[in-house]
């Protein structure tokens, strides 16, 4: 717009304005990644379960095969670290889903000056969400703890050689630490703790 000769100029863009956009584009990039690196973890974790169910069929399958009932004693090892394995992804899950409601939504709000990432928040409060984390800590118990617990009944019952009562007796203190842990974790994660 031109006056008498003179070109208008625009208003000046405050450096506090660009500064808080510049930090509100960075922070919209680390939820990105966050969310990405979340997802990949899920997919993972999830994976997890059908290649426990995998392992123990497998197992199953061979000691059927070779009739040689100290192969169960495999069993208990494999399904361990696959719980263990998908007990640490499942924390991490979660503690990307706090940062994210907990602090980036607070600082990206502020910047934003309203809400943001409502479904961050929102998923969870409803009022079966203490229920539904009970019964996935049962299918947790159930997917990695529980064939293992059959194996070693199992191979006890079929072939009770000291070799096998000792290696039993080890496997059977790691599988109540996993289980010790499924447990605990699950009693973590109740109502308003997230």
């Amino acid at each position: 717009m031109q006056q008498s000769g003179h070109v208008a100029t625009p208003p000046a863009i405050s450096d506090t304005s660009v500064d808080q956009a510049g930090r509100l584009e960075t922070l919209r990039t680390e939820y990105q990644e966050l969310k990405a690196e979340q997802r990949g973890r899920i997919e993972s974790r999830d994976g997890l379960i059908y290649t426990a169910m995998g392992v123990a069929a497998a197992v199953v399958a061979g000691v059927s095969q070779t009739k040689i009932p100290l192969l169960l004693l495999t069993l208990p090892p494999a399904v361990l670290v696959l719980g263990w394995t998908y007990l640490a992804k499942d924390r991490m899950v979660s503690a990307i889903g706090r940062y994210l409601r907990d602090d980036l939504r607070v600082q990206m709000e502020a910047l934003a000056g309203g809400p943001l990432l409502g479904w961050e928040f929102g998923h969870g409060d409803d009022t079966r969400r203490s229920q539904r984390k009970r019964i996935q800590a049962a299918v947790d118990l159930g997917t990695f703890c529980l064939p293992a617990v059959a194996a070693i009944v199992a191979c006890l019952a079929l072939a009770p050689t000291p070799l096998a009562i000792a290696i039993a007796a080890a496997e059977l203190g790691a599988v109540a630490v996993l289980a010790w842990q499924i447990l605990a974790y699950a009693e973590d994660i109740r109502p308003g703790r997230r």
